[in-house]
């Protein structure tokens, strides 16, 4: 059976970061994950973390100007120097709060600048992945559906793998998530293990109500069991938004027997 992080983007909403981190600890996760944690201390977030004896995973590059939309900037032409400050940013908060991974978001690029946007988010991920090779740190490519992001960069997982393969970088991987999967392309037993190779992290969410992992179309206790076939040894995300209150959803583990 993988193990379980808590995703505290999602993950008790209700209360600041600091508390969501204890609140993960007392339900029994051994590891966390976020998406934007930068306006609380780098600092702070880590002594939190050692406090309770939680893993550190990832966290994601800024998502841009949300005034105009923008949802990542990795992929935008002519916003390299804003992504790079946007990567650096990441890099500096995972070394002081003791992170492992970066989500570098690739952003929503109008059809007209796709060919321009290829080649800005490669040569954006390579210099990325070179400061982060510094740290020991790993790049995450994540597609997203086009049903929750249209016009996203990427919403394949074979897209992304094309990518990884071509730049040949050790440390950069696969966000193969289960909900984006599910949504945007389906068959995902089988397109797990053919980009497998390529995976660095795995998070999961009900489809299509992207709630706890144990309603609607996915079969979450075959997607463990093949993950466990395949040997998986990194963490599973819980990258869901709770029905309710995050505590009682937690229900799910049980019906899915499973152990966090």
């Amino acid at each position: 059976m993988p193990r379980f992080s808590a995703n505290l983007g999602f993950l008790w909403p209700d209360r600041p970061l600091l508390h969501r981190i204890e609140a993960a600890a007392h339900a029994g996760f051994r590891a966390i994950e976020m998406h934007w944690p930068y306006d609380t201390p780098a600092k702070d977030v880590r002594a939190a973390a050692q406090r309770f004896g939680l893993a550190t995973l990832g966290i994601n590059t800024v998502r841009g100007d949300l005034t105009r939309g923008e949802f990542g900037l990795a992929a935008l032409p002519g916003r390299e120097k804003d992504f790079e400050a946007s990567f650096d940013q990441a890099v500096a908060y995972c070394i002081e709060a003791g992170f492992v991974a970066i989500h570098a978001m690739a952003g929503i690029v109008p059809p007209h600048q796709r060919a321009e946007a290829e080649r800005t988010f490669r040569a954006n991920i390579a210099r990325a992945a070179e400061k982060a090779a510094a740290h020991k740190l790993t790049v995450l490519l994540e597609p997203i559906n086009p049903r929750d992001a249209p016009n996203y960069f990427y919403s394949t997982q074979e897209e992304a793998a094309a990518i990884i393969t071509e730049l040949g970088l050790p440390n950069v991987r696969l966000m193969f998530d289960c909900y984006h999967v599910g949504v945007a392309q389906g068959d995902i037993l089988r397109r797990l293990a053919k980009v497998f190779p390529h995976v660095g992290h795995v998070q999961i969410a009900a489809v299509p109500s992207r709630a706890e992992p144990d309603e609607g179309e996915i079969a979450y206790g075959a997607i463990f069991a093949e993950l466990d076939r395949l040997g998986w040894q990194g963490w599973v995300g819980c990258e869901y938004k709770p029905r309710g209150q995050t505590d009682q959803g937690l229900a799910w583990v049980h019906r899915l027997g499973v152990v966090l």
